[in-house]
């Protein structure tokens, strides 16, 4: 039960650490909120969302999304569209500054990354199976993919592999999740 405790408690201050690390250089990067930077890099990947949807990736409810796209939007890095799904609907877009902006963002995170991986030469390939495993539970509770890589480079994720997350997402709609997991989520995987 010890050993248990301390691995638990040891995961929760390394992933603290890593959140402060990341997203405090992040945002420094972009001199943005960790919303807009999360909205900034899920807009680059996939643009085009409605700002509620983009409310959804990054945790925001309706009303703070709309204010943070207000705000990116006078900063000159989204533009709201007409959608192409409904004429009721906004779409937003990064502009090209916003692009870059979230480029910056991921570099800025990414490097602190980078040089903590440095030193674990034969760990690496534990670590993969480590994290693709973490990742995949992490779906199975949380079952939002978009929330979950709000931040990632999907690039480097699914360069030479495939990226659990979405890997998840798909054995959540085929209903092979819970093999995987041994978890059963109430309704499956949400949408939007």
């Amino acid at each position: 039960m010890h050993d248990e405790q301390r691995l638990a408690n040891l995961l929760g201050a390394t992933a603290l650490a890593l959140v402060d690390l990341t997203l405090g250089e992040a945002t420094k990067a972009a001199g943005v909120s960790s919303s807009s930077a999360a909205a900034l890099v899920s807009l680059a990947a996939r643009p085009g969302v409605s700002v509620t949807e983009l409310g959804r990736r990054v945790g925001l409810t309706q009303p703070a999304a709309a204010r943070m796209v207000d705000s990116l939007e006078a900063d000159g890095l989204v533009k709201r569209r007409p959608s192409s799904v409904s004429s009721r609907l906004m779409a937003v877009q990064p502009t090209p500054v916003g692009v870059r902006q979230a480029e910056r963002i991921l570099h800025a995170r990414g490097g602190p990354l980078t040089d903590l991986l440095a030193d674990l030469d034969d760990d690496r390939r534990h670590l993969d199976r480590l994290l693709t495993n973490l990742l995949t539970r992490l779906y199975g509770q949380i079952g939002r993919a978009q929330y979950i890589c709000r931040l990632c480079g999907r690039k480097s994720c699914t360069t030479g592999a495939e990226c659990p997350v979405g890997e998840a997402e798909r054995c959540d709609d085929t209903g092979a999740l819970q093999e995987r997991t041994g978890h059963k989520r109430e309704g499956g995987r949400p949408r939007g």
